[in-house]
C-alpha cells in the first residue's frame, strides 16, 4: 500500500435506498392503474349476474303461469316462483332485492336506477 492513500471497501451487498424507492414507486404506479380497472370489472360482473338472475326469475314466472293457467294480471307469490327455480330464489350479488311483480311486468331489482342499472332489457327472450 502506498503511503497516505486509504482504501475504502465498498459494500456491494444489498440494495441502496434509491433502488428501493424506485421499486416502491413502480409498485404504487401499477396499483394506481390496476385498482380502478379491477373495481369496474367487479361492478360489471355483479351487474351481469343480477341481470341473469332477473332473466331466471322471469322464466320461472312464465313457467308458473303456463302450468297454472294464470292470466296476465296474476301476481305470483315468492313461494310459487321458488318451486320453478332449481336452487331457490337467487339474490342480487350487489345487495339489491328482487320484486317479481305481475305477469304483465318484468321482475326488477332495487338497484335498477342509475348508475348501477340492474334491469332487464325490454325484450327478454
Amino acid at each position: 500500500m502506498e503511503r497516505g492513500v486509504s482504501t475504502v471497501k465498498l459494500n456491494s451487498e444489498g440494495f441502496t435506498l434509491v433502488e428501493i424507492m424506485i421499486v416502491v414507486a413502480i409498485i404504487a404506479l401499477l396499483a394506481a392503474i390496476s385498482i380502478p380497472s379491477f373495481m369496474k370489472s367487479r361492478t360489471e360482473s355483479r351487474k351481469s349476474s343480477c341481470i341473469n338472475n332477473l332473466r331466471l326469475l322471469d322464466h320461472a314466472k312464465q313457467q308458473w303461469a303456463t302450468s297454472t293457467g294464470a292470466s296476465e294480471t296474476a301476481t305470483p307469490a315468492n313461494s310459487d316462483i321458488e318451486a320453478y327455480l332449481k336452487n331457490g330464489a337467487p339474490t342480487c350479488p350487489a345487495g339489491g332485492t328482487y320484486t317479481y311483480g305481475s305477469m304483465a311486468v318484468l321482475p326488477v331489482c332495487s338497484l335498477a336506477a342509475a348508475p348501477t342499472l340492474h334491469a332487464l332489457p325490454a325484450a327478454v327472450n
